[in-house]
């Protein structure tokens, strides 16, 4: 706390090896602050840390402001030049990292990150404005800042006495009215069920983060379930890069399936008690089976061009997991109805009607 004793600055930074500076001023309620808190904090943290005997390495938080016409960025850029006048005087090693707009969880909402305030507002069906829909953010998660702050704490001193960073950490640009609609998705996430392109780095960050603005009250919901004389199935997620999740149970003595598809594959995972699969490709007669339990773990892929079902064999209903790599279109089925067992002197590719 800057509120101590400069006695106590002074001993703690002539102890230290190394010291990250990211304490600063960025929103005052008289400009005159930026002065203070950013250009003559630093300021009096290089005197200190140039009396020290071994010269400690500063770490310093900046920002891309520091290049723009504004109070903020001028307290910002001045700050640097007072820590590169402490190296060149003090021959001692600095580090700059200019930030720019840093998003990530706990931030806090409407103050100084519209990522923030989008997440915190649209998670609790509050209103958002924006100015300027085609306005390009150029953001930088937290995590990254981190990891260039340990990176710098844990670099030797070395020829190159001022070291700067910005361009070289992972960044995502970005519309705000895209960025806006992309959160917007991830609210309705609990009823569409379609899951992000996680594959890109930016999307995973940005879902992570508005799911930490979310109530508590709102972490569970419920799935739709459809029910009928066979048990009932739910679908989980789904992902157009992915495919989809569902989840039936099933009575005992009850068979599902019985179709097969041109294009679409499928993976089945019993999960508790006890099923029969069978597969038969629908030119041939002869009939595949797999006894699968649900304490062994065993997932059986369903190839296109089978017929295939599963009957549970058990006493107890048959929970089982299904994967499929396309999610499902009414309109576009790919589901042909054709009994996997087929009758003495009966075409092995004869359908059925769907009941």
């Amino acid at each position: 706390h800057w509120d101590d004793s400069e006695d106590i600055w002074e001993d703690l930074i002539a102890q230290a090896d190394k010291i990250v500076h990211l304490a600063g001023v960025n929103r005052p309620e008289d400009p005159e602050e930026f002065e203070q808190g950013n250009v003559g904090l630093t300021k009096k943290i290089c005197t200190f840390a140039a009396e020290a005997n071994h010269r400690p390495h500063i770490i310093m938080s900046s920002s891309i402001q520091a290049r723009l016409d504004n109070a903020y960025g001028a307290s910002k850029k001045r700050a640097e030049e007072e820590l590169k006048k402490y190296s060149a005087e003090a021959y001692a090693k600095v580090s700059i990292i200019r930030l720019k707009n840093v998003f990530g969880k706990w931030c806090r909402p409407n103050y100084n990150s519209v990522v923030a305030t989008f997440c915190h507002n649209i998670a609790c069906d509050k209103p958002i404005e924006i100015r300027d829909p085609t306005f390009e953010l150029e953001l930088v998660h937290v995590d990254d800042v981190v990891a260039t702050i340990l990176e710098e704490l844990k670099s030797t001193v070395s020829e190159e006495q001022i070291v700067e960073h910005g361009n070289e950490m992972p960044s995502a640009q970005i519309r705000l009215g895209e960025l806006a609609e992309r959160i917007q998705e991830f609210r309705d996430m609990g009823s569409s069920l379609l899951i992000p392109d996680l594959s890109d780095p930016f999307v995973q960050q940005l879902y992570s983060t508005f799911l930490s603005y979310v109530d508590p009250s709102k972490w569970e919901y419920g799935l739709q379930k459809r029910e009928d004389n066979r048990g009932s199935l739910a679908e989980f997620v789904k992902s157009d890069g992915f495919g989809q999740i569902f989840v039936s149970r099933t009575k005992p003595g009850i068979t599902r399936g019985n179709h097969y598809h041109h294009v679409k594959t499928e993976k089945f995972l019993v999960l508790s008690g006890q099923g029969l699969i069978r597969l038969r490709h629908i030119n041939d007669t002869k009939v595949i089976e797999y006894l699968v339990r649900g304490d062994e773990y065993r997932v059986v892929d369903i190839p296109p061009g089978y017929t295939h079902s599963i009957e549970n064999v058990g006493d107890s209903e048959m929970v089982t997991l299904f994967w499929a790599n396309e999610i499902f279109d009414p309109n576009q089925p790919d589901t042909y109805f054709q009994n996997v067992e087929v009758s003495d002197g009966e075409q092995p590719n004869t359908l059925r009607k769907a009941s």
